[in-house]
């Protein structure tokens, strides 16, 4: 089901977007970790450090990290990260590995372990949820369990698809997998209606690919059909483990890669889903059958209970034109269509098979990431648990991490940014009169949440089998499920989070026009209350500016101060913030990464203007804190010098070739060293700071800006 959160047709705009392997179960790597508690705040414990840590000191920037031998002006990435990459090789068990992300997330787990543990062996009795926490890890962690459990865990499931004997039968079928947490052909759910941002409507949108984007079924090149060929392998062991003979698997796979083709064939692109007005189509419910009669809505959304919705979002209506086109019992014929199906039942439940299962899995996460070994059980279930009750868990989390008054400094800094963003919008001599007007408004009304929730979800009659990994995972998606399903045709919820507190990133959403910065991302090497202003501002500064960028970046423009989709801008204006933009787009085209993997500069867009606007607002808010032409600081840099280390070291890190493949093919971010290279190189004021010259490599001929 989709997510509560705009994040599912690439509308939010976050810091950071992780790797995800849905191959390795239904939530194998999540970005870090979930939400946190309410009023009282004690003062925090550490987590162990993770292994390789480095503690900045006093000026914030980490003087190990930096590669002396490279110059600042030619590759400041180089420069500023270069030593702490030499230091930090990846993991065995990861795909990639950053000196923020990585090692705050994995000292995020390791006290979630800490916890999860303690509440397994019955601690923590008078804390809220703390056996409804201990019993879903504990199943989780019971191996023994999950073994002898076999693919009982399958059975209903598996039953179900076996009705799919007709079009007719074949609608129902689809309800009920959709309603048991199984995404095939599409996925639904609440979603904030775009022209009216105050309600909640249905929302249908394209989904049910087993690899990470269309193009991998469709291109032609030698990594495609390596690639494919391994997915291939992948399918054909999965049948194999349900007891299908070699003949028959290979068959079975041949039959869901020919569906999953042809629904990649119909399917929007990555830059098109980034487009909010081409993802907008307002349906009534008696027009759905105009749609996609083939689908058979009426039996559909009588399985979810969702027969008296009114009005739906079909986002990508030619998506669900073609499907309802191949679901007509001939196009795609109803053998291959029920293999799809069982593969897809499977295939969501991995984690919580066998381990014969899990290794399946994996192997194709390799293939697509090179990881070279699977995360310990722990950490596993550690993410799992986090991703099913992620406010349960996120009380005891914040409860032992942040300090009092954390909030107050952090809301501190975000009126500084916001308050030099208004001065810039005042100052922009492209933008006329009437458009600066209504973007100020936009800015005064933006929302800011910090750290935690002030009221906490409630999973209330909610409970776990602490002998059954499976039944606690399927109740508490289908705990979930009713959740969101409840908010159709009901008011926005205002107070709501989409992510966690402890979560290591931020975002933007532009139709509720809030920024949000978890608990998870307001530590070092982001944020410290122990080191100079300058790193901070680098560091989580930045993050700030980078967010609010987001609110009028080439999506967030669209939305109003109310969060409604509306063209507010001047047709004058509009063409001139295209033009900049397009400057942008042009510029990140042109890197390439592993030699011949270009970076997708129209897909990237919304967040390199982002980073280009994240840095230098929170410069400009640093130098009036401190002054413009300060010069002191402690140390060999200066305050500008410690400005731009901070904010680069905080993107310190590699990733495995495949990886960096997939990040460059699917990711609306830029590879970590073009977020600092790129924007730095279009900042005067780091040419300025670096003493950089005309024809050094990160001083640019022709510099975009947009903000």
């Amino acid at each position: 089901m989709l997510p509560w959160s705009t994040r599912a047709r690439g509308l939010s705009a976050g810091l950071f977007l992780p790797l995800l392997f849905a191959a390795c179960g239904p939530a194998p790597e999540p970005p870090a970790v979930p939400p946190a508690l309410g009023s009282a705040q004690p003062a925090p414990s550490v987590a162990t450090p993770a292994p390789g840590k480095v503690v900045p000191g006093p000026s914030g920037v980490d003087l190990a990290a930096l590669d002396r031998s490279v110059a600042p002006c030619d590759d400041f990435f180089s420069f500023a990260c270069g030593g702490w990459v030499k230091a930090h090789p990846i993991p065995d068990e990861e795909a990639s590995w950053m000196r923020s992300f990585s090692v705050m997330r994995e000292e995020n787990e390791k006290l979630l372990k800490e916890i999860l543990e303690g509440y397994a062996s019955g601690a923590g009795k008078d804390e809220p949820y703390a056996k409804l926490l201990g019993d879903f890890y504990g199943s989780c962690m019971d191996e023994a369990a999950i073994e002898a459990a076999g693919t009982k865990p399958l059975d209903a499931d598996l039953k179900l698809v076996e009705q799919a004997k007709d079009v007719r039968s074949l609608s129902t079928v689809i309800g009920k997998l959709h309603k048991s947490g199984t995404t095939v052909f599409f996925d639904y759910g609440p979603e904030q209606d775009f022209k009216e941002a105050s309600r909640v409507i249905f929302a249908l949108h394209q989904a049910g690919l087993g690899m990470p984007d269309r193009e991998y079924y469709l291109k032609t090149d030698a990594k495609a059909l390596e690639l494919r060929a391994k997915y291939t392998k992948f399918v054909t062991n999965v049948f194999g483990l349900l007891g299908e003979n070699k003949g028959k698997a290979k068959q079975s796979a041949d039959d869901v890669l020919a569906v999953e083709r042809a629904l990649a064939e119909i399917s929007f692109t990555k830059t098109d889903l980034r487009e909010p007005q081409k993802n907008y189509h307002l349906v009534k419910r008696a027009d759905l059958p105009t749609v996609a009669p083939n689908l058979g809505w009426d039996r559909y959304l009588a399985e979810l209970g969702m027969e008296k919705t009114a009005d739906f979002n079909v986002a990508q209506d030619t998506y669900f034109k073609g499907l309802s086109a191949l679901l007509d019992g001939k196009k795609l014929p109803l053998a291959k269509v029920r293999a799809y199906l069982r593969f897809h039942v499977t295939r969501d439940a991995l984690s919580r098979l066998p381990k014969r299962f899990v290794d399946e899995g994996f192997a194709w996460r390799q293939a697509i990431s090179g990881a070279k070994n699977l995360p310990p059980r722990w950490k596993r279930c550690v993410r799992a648990t986090d991703a099913a009750l992620p406010e349960a868990l996120g009380q005891p989390f914040v409860k032992r991490t942040l300090g009092a008054g954390g909030k107050e400094a952090v809301q501190k800094l975000i009126l500084a940014i916001e308050g030099v963003m208004k001065g810039n919008l005042d100052g922009l001599a492209w933008m006329d009169e009437p458009t600066r007007k209504l973007a100020q408004a936009k800015l005064a009304k933006i929302a800011n949440k910090i750290a935690y929730p002030d009221t906490f979800r409630s999973y209330e009659g909610l409970t776990a089998d602490r002998q059954s990994y499976n039944r606690s995972a399927k109740a508490a998606e289908a705990f979930e499920i009713q959740r969101q399903l409840r908010k159709v045709g009901q008011p926005v919820d205002r107070a709501e989070w989409q992510m966690s507190p402890p979560t290591i990133n931020a975002y933007y959403d532009p139709l509720l026009n809030e920024m949000v910065f978890p608990a998870g991302i307001l530590r070092s090497p982001f944020y410290s209350t122990t080191v100079a202003s300058p790193a901070n501002f680098g560091g989580i500064g930045m993050v700030m500016g980078h967010e609010l960028t987001h609110g009028f970046d080439d999506e967030g423009r669209q939305f109003d101060a109310d969060g409604n989709m509306k063209s507010w801008w001047t047709p004058a204006v509009d063409a001139e913030f295209v033009k900049r933009a397009s400057c942008v787009e042009k510029q990140f085209s042109a890197y390439t990464v592993l030699g011949d993997a270009h970076v997708d500069g129209k897909l990237t867009l919304g967040e390199n203007l982002a980073d280009l606007g994240g840095v230098k607002l929170a410069l400009m808010a640093l130098e009036k804190e401190i002054g413009k032409d300060a010069k002191q600081a402690e140390g060999e840099f200066s305050p500008r010098q410690q400005f731009f280390l901070g904010f680069a070291q905080a993107w310190c890190g590699s990733y495995r070739d495949e990886a960096m493949r997939l990040l460059v093919a699917t990711n609306p971010h830029s590879p970590p060293q073009l977020r600092v290279n790129g924007p730095l190189s279009n900042t005067a004021a780091f040419a300025d700071a670096f003493h950089c010259s005309t024809g050094q490599k990160m001083v640019r001929s022709e510099r975009c800006e947009v903000w």
